[in-house]
């Protein structure tokens, strides 16, 4: 690693590290004690508490008030809409492209599974277990002390570090709210789970309620119009229908039948038939298009419960994404939906850990794996070109 001059706030945690107040000088950074792996302790101990601070989707604001006395000790001024948090490096250049490192607070419920206290944080070798560890706060926390070394001396990007709220449920009062506050962004890394892979495509989602209307009578006489047999035709053609344009990193466009719904009873001829159509696009179909193209094929009525969470996709040969290359990283596509979707500029997701332990009882992250996070994102990011 490079010597690199840079301005510490350590943080106070279990680890026993002493805050020691330092003024920041731009042309005189002080050079500090700690190395890298009191960076790793800091992140650990952030986890640690934002583990122990239940943070459900839409219920942030006891973990977005830790982050922001977090930043604060660092020496951040922090800016908060709601339950987002964010701070920027001290010295904006409107004539420099600007970097976004983003990660949410917000968790799902825990499954009924754990066999552990979800909001314990126990360490046990290498693995700190705990909900939201894994998903996504080793990409929070790691992303975090990245930034604090990065916006230590000078570099030929503006940065800004996004803690949102709501990004499990895609709520209105997450990424969609604060990004019209933020400045023009020229890419974005989300610090998903991704083994510290390059996921530089992400597939769209949109939900279509479709309703099958019949006539009810009485089953008995056979009387009426069956809803659910007026839906099969439909059925079988979501069932069967293929989309031609198949990406190479994110393959098919999707459709799965997830729910269906129907009657009130026995002896009662159905008037009624409610399906929920669970859709995945790639890069070729916009949300829109696909909905438009449904409603045109179908008997049934359709209708979209969203259409903003697009497919999302940055050039394979984006600096970023080559320099990955050449630190031996392999880019991929991804199937799982982040904040990305809201995203209208180049991003990507690269974090820590395993998007298969995600939303999984006893939900980890390797301790091992903050390290390696925070050590590629320094040397991805420190003095180089973002676009």
């Amino acid at each position: 690693m490079k010597n690199h001059i840079f301005i510490i706030f350590a943080a106070e945690s279990k680890f026993n590290l002493k805050r020691t107040p330092i003024t920041r000088d731009k042309n005189n950074y002080i050079q500090s004690a700690m190395n890298r792996e009191e960076y790793v302790k800091n992140a650990v101990s952030l986890l640690e508490k934002l583990i122990a601070t239940p943070s459900v989707s839409r219920e942030e604001n006891r973990a977005a008030d830790l982050m922001e006395e977090e930043l604060r000790q660092y020496g951040f001024k922090t800016m908060r809409d709601a339950n987002n948090v964010w701070a920027m490096a001290k010295d904006v250049d409107t004539q420099k492209p600007t970097l976004l490192l983003n990660a949410h607070l917000d968790t799902v419920k825990p499954v009924s599974s754990w066999t552990l206290n979800p909001y314990h944080p126990d360490i046990v070798d290498d693995k700190l277990y705990g909900l939201g560890s894994n998903d996504c706060g080793g990409g929070l926390v790691s992303l975090l002390q990245a930034f604090r070394f990065l916006t230590s001396h000078e570099q030929p990007y503006n940065l800004i570090y996004l803690a949102t709220a709501e990004e499990e449920v895609t709520g209105a009062n997450g990424m969609r709210r604060v990004l019209p506050k933020l400045p023009k962004i020229d890419v974005a890394i989300v610090g998903e789970p991704t083994g510290m892979q390059p996921a530089i495509a992400e597939k769209g989602l949109m939900v279509l309620d479709i309703i099958s209307r019949g006539q009810s009578g009485h089953a008995a006489r056979g009387e009426g119009v069956n809803a659910i047999y007026e839906a099969m035709e439909d059925l079988n053609w979501l069932c069967t229908h293929k989309f031609k344009k198949v990406s190479p990193l994110l393959g098919p466009t999707l459709m799965n039948v997830t729910m269906i719904n129907a009657g009130t009873q026995h002896n009662v001829v159905p008037d009624e038939c409610h399906i929920v159509v669970d859709i995945r696009t790639n890069e070729y179909y916009e949300n829109e298009f696909v909905l438009q193209y449904l409603k045109k094929k179908l008997k049934s009525e359709v209708s979209a419960r969203s259409t903003h969470l697009h497919s999302s996709c940055i050039p394979a040969d984006h600096p970023i994404v080559a320099r990955l290359v050449k630190m031996g990283k392999q880019p991929y596509g991804s199937p799982t939906l982040s904040d990305q979707s809201v995203m209208t500029f180049a991003s990507l997701k690269l974090g820590p850990g395993e998007s298969a332990r995600s939303h999984t009882a006893n939900e980890f992250i390797h301790i091992s794996e903050i390290k390696e996070a925070i050590d590629t994102y320094i040397k991805l990011l420190d003095q180089q070109p973002i676009v």
